[in-house]
């Protein structure tokens, strides 16, 4: 049976199985013991619950292990029945216990949401640049695959040309230092990432310019407010007929393309440490009512692990 006390043992395998280190959990299970009290009682005594508080049946596991459960959970992405069987459980219980420990570990975790509304209070220019050093931030969508829908028009909506699978996509706004301020709810495949951006666009400090890719062509002209960042491109009548090329770039063109992906490159960093949580990098195959309180706690764990460094010192 797997249990806290024994992955302890081993840190190298224990950032493997749940993509924290010992002392980072240790910090997190503090922060969730102390929160699971009132958690419960909010839980038992909810609307429509036809069970007296106290009645039914009782966890098996210990609080550490069912927070240990979740995150190896989220970061191997295995079965419910396999799951259960490393913690002594039955796969329906494994599904239970974690459901019922979600919204709590996402209270305690420094999600998108709550950064976004703390970036929002910020007043003088020196907090804004401690929050966004150089005072930018950089935006990208990303998509993770799911299963074939059944629906034939959810087939078409869900359906991602450039990936050729049905796939889900989330837009996410980064600072330089790779901290996720802003996340978007999932949408269709089919949808473009500049669509996404129209619709769910982040509220950023005044004075603090978004770095996009070409996926964002317009931004310049729909929000000149925003004062984007995004590469040249070649232009010119001829652009898309065969054998005729658009106007070179110049020299400083090139250069501002070149500093400016380089500064971008940090958002795909972002979107690779969520990836490595295979609940998001893999197919999903939970249901997609479950996907948005999915995509919080592995953006927050992924900021814990940022911020985690100030908090631990």
């Amino acid at each position: 049976m797997l249990t806290y006390s024994k992955l302890a043992k081993r840190p190298s395998i224990f950032r493997s199985f749940t993509g924290l280190e010992v002392s980072e959990f240790d910090y997190l299970y503090e922060k969730v013991e102390s929160g699971y009290e009132e958690h419960e009682r909010e839980r038992l005594s909810r609307r429509h619950r036809k069970r007296a508080v106290g009645g039914g049946g009782k966890f098996k596991l210990n609080l550490r292990d069912r927070l240990l459960m979740l995150l190896v959970y989220y970061r191997l992405y295995i079965t419910f029945t396999l799951t259960g069987f490393l913690f002594d459980l039955d796969q329906s219980n494994v599904c239970r216990d974690m459901r019922y420990l979600e919204p709590l570990v996402g209270r305690c975790i420094p999600i998108p949401k709550k950064v976004h509304k703390l970036t929002r209070r910020l007043k003088t220019m020196e907090e804004v640049e401690q929050f966004f050093p150089g005072f930018r931030a950089f935006i990208d969508a990303t998509e993770q695959e799911i299963p074939r829908p059944k629906d034939r028009a959810k087939r078409k909506s869900h359906y991602s040309g450039k990936k050729r699978r049905h796939t889900v996509k989330t837009q996410l706004t980064v600072n330089s230092k790779g901290l996720i301020i802003h996340r978007t709810n999932h949408a269709r495949g089919r949808r473009h990432d500049y669509d996404i951006f129209k619709r769910n666009r982040p509220t950023l400090p005044e004075g603090v310019r978004p770095g996009v890719d070409l996926g964002y062509d317009g931004i310049q002209n729909d929000f000149p407010e925003m004062k984007p960042m995004i590469p040249f491109k070649r232009r010119g009548r001829g652009r898309g007929s065969r054998g005729v090329k658009g106007k070179d770039l110049t020299p400083a063109q090139k250069r501002f393309n070149k500093r400016l992906s380089k500064a971008r490159v940090v958002v795909e960093h972002t979107i690779s440490r969520l990836k490595k949580f295979n609940i998001f990098g893999q197919e999903f195959r939970n249901r997609l009512g479950h996907y948005d309180l999915m995509t919080d706690i592995v953006s927050g764990l992924v900021n814990f692990r940022i911020m985690g460094r100030e908090l631990l010192t």
